[in-house]
């Protein structure tokens, strides 16, 4: 259960960020300017508590299913890579700030792996339905 609620956290709050907000701040009627300051902003927050997210997971992973699944099952591949693209991503944006494409790029390669990960199963889920203990 913590595996799911992190990766909701952390994969639904990056796609409602880029693809939600700045639409509706738009129409709330905010200048373009004022509404790539807030979503940078927010972004960068966004990754922070991304990251964070995925070292939990990692952490569940290692947990559940040894460390050597962080490099050989690809649950443990989409969670290094979504780590590297948080580093990438705050790499870019404190010695390179102006290279808004490569943060861009980051966040998406973020959001994708963490789509990716969506679709794979619960580390120590094994199909079948646990029983509650009394």
């Amino acid at each position: 259960m913590l595996w799911q609620l992190a990766q909701m956290f952390w994969v639904g709050g990056l796609w409602l960020l880029h693809i939600g907000l700045p639409p509706v701040l738009g129409q709330i009627g905010l200048a373009p300017l004022l509404i790539d300051e807030i979503a940078g902003t927010l972004n960068a927050l966004m990754v922070g508590f991304s990251a964070a997210c995925v070292i939990f997971q990692a952490l569940v992973l290692i947990r559940a299913e040894g460390l050597a699944s962080v490099w050989r099952d690809i649950r443990g591949q989409l969670l290094l890579m979504a780590l590297y693209a948080c580093v990438m991503y705050i790499v870019a944006r404190i010695g390179w700030p102006d290279a808004v494409r490569w943060q861009v790029f980051s966040f998406l390669i973020l959001g994708f792996s963490g789509l990716v990960l969506v679709l794979q199963p619960v580390p120590g889920w094994s199909g079948r339905v646990r029983e509650a203990h009394p």
